[in-house]
């Protein structure tokens, strides 16, 4: 894993540089490698697809505009998700609330399950996704960071710029409340 993290962060340098000497090609392989990552975390904050969709273009456009005030110090990824998440609350502040999603996501799950199972696994996703939108956003990005984004502490910590310990306590916190929420769901 560690390994596989220290090729990713070397091919992100390789990539910035590029693009910094003039290569678009590299941007464009930057927008393919993060494009789809990007668009979820904005997505599991904002809820709507249209919002991430704009988020997402909104993030590339600050990337290309502002690539050269990246530190390279730091890592590419943690650099960029900060940007998104940080846009993604901006337009929730700007629309000045927080919208249910109107449509279900669908589960995808293996051809050969069978519809109960189906039935369960959508009824428990919808119920984690109610009580995800019911939750602060400062909760809900904590958790969507960790489990949907599946980030480290520390790049959650980078991310947000909060301290690591602090980011743990948060996600502790946010845990036992959204575990709150779904006392009452019992799946079968």
């Amino acid at each position: 894993m560690m390994s596989r993290v220290i090729v990713e962060d070397d091919a992100d340098q390789l990539l910035v540089e590029r693009f910094r000497e003039g290569d678009r090609d590299a941007f464009t392989e930057l927008v393919v490698r993060y494009q789809r990552p990007i668009y979820n975390a904005a997505f599991w904050i904002l809820r709507r697809p249209e919002d991430a969709s704009d988020v997402a273009q909104a993030v590339f456009l600050r990337v290309a505009e502002r690539l050269d005030e990246y530190d390279s110090q730091y890592r590419f990824f943690s650099w960029i998700y900060r940007i998104a998440v940080n846009e993604s609350l901006n337009l929730l502040r700007r629309n000045g609330h927080e919208e249910a999603l109107d449509e279900e996501i669908e589960i995808a799950g293996p051809d050969s399950a069978n519809p109960e199972s189906l039935a369960r696994d959508a009824e428990r996703s919808r119920r984690v996704e109610q009580a995800l939108m019911r939750m602060s956003t400062n909760d809900r990005t904590v958790i969507v960071l960790r489990h949907f984004s599946e980030c480290s502490y520390q790049e959650i910590a980078e991310i947000l710029d909060l301290d690591e310990k602090t980011v743990k306590s948060r996600l502790f916190e946010a845990r036992h409340r959204l575990r709150d929420l779904l006392k009452d769901f019992r799946p079968d």
